[in-house]
């Protein structure tokens, strides 16, 4: 089934998912220091809702998770502000004309970092098929497929620098999309340079009227070596929780030229 979009035709039946799936097992990433998820059917009294255990027609089955600790998310400015903000409201269009670069952070002291000048430099070797890009994702080497089910509380993951969020801002670009548990270092003291520098948020009690309300940020995504860099349409899917961050399932498809 193929679609134009912005004079570019995507062929939809050929989606490159590039999330990281939900489960149960060790195999779920963690981040934030918190355990892995619950999936667990519904008990009430000596009623299972688990059609092998005999006892239900249905699998009935609750669900403990937090988007951000547990695999692949999309947040808005609400996860770093006083006032509630929902990720819901903020995503009101669901594609977007992207490009997909790849950088191996620089070493600083003791963390690795992603650079402005890095970002300025991978864009710049990226055949641009676009006028404008609304999405940038990011994938960091080494890609070893253990960032699928790697434990990332305090291991001091690589980040992106503030000035390279700037910059990232400064180019219109709405929606960043990382391999990464945080576009933030770690440890930081909560200052969050890189999240308040792309959502231009200038107070987080009282939020500037500039700040960027329909921009967002999804971590802990999946890109595959065999995806190569350059233009794509995202399609970016969350689940329409009312919440500053929702589960998501960031798609991409490749481009042609009409």
């Amino acid at each position: 089934m193929l679609a134009t979009i912005n004079n570019f035709q995507i062929d939809l039946s050929k989606p490159i998912d590039i999330s990281i799936p939900l489960t149960n097992t060790d195999e779920n990433p963690i981040a934030w220091y918190i355990e892995k998820p619950i999936i667990e059917p519904v008990v009430i009294g000596d009623w299972i809702g688990k059609v092998s255990d005999g006892k239900s027609s249905t699998n009935f089955n609750n669900i403990f998770f937090n988007p951000h600790g547990h695999g692949t998310h999309t947040e808005c400015l609400g996860h770093i502000t006083n006032d509630f903000y929902s990720v819901n409201q903020s995503l009101q269009q669901f594609f977007f004309c992207a490009q997909l670069i790849s950088i191996a952070p620089e070493q600083k002291d003791t963390d690795l970092v992603i650079s402005k000048e890095q970002v300025k430099n991978s864009l710049s070797l990226v055949t641009a098929n676009f006028d404008k890009i609304e999405a940038l994702i990011i994938r960091t080497y080494p890609n070893e497929r253990s960032k699928k089910s790697r434990k990332y509380s305090n291991t001091n993951p690589p980040y992106l620098s503030e000035e390279a969020a700037i910059y990232i801002r400064e180019r219109g670009i709405k929606h960043l999309l990382i391999d990464l548990p945080s576009v933030d270092k770690e440890h930081d003291e909560g200052k969050l340079l890189a999240h308040k520098a792309f959502w231009n948020l200038k107070n987080v009690e009282k939020v500037n009227e500039d700040a960027r309300f329909d921009c967002t940020i999804t971590e802990m995504i999946f890109v595959s070596d065999a995806i190569a860099d350059g233009d794509y349409v995202l399609n970016i899917q969350i689940a329409s929780f009312e919440n500053d961050a929702s589960p998501s399932k960031p798609v991409l498809y490749a481009i042609q030229t009409l």
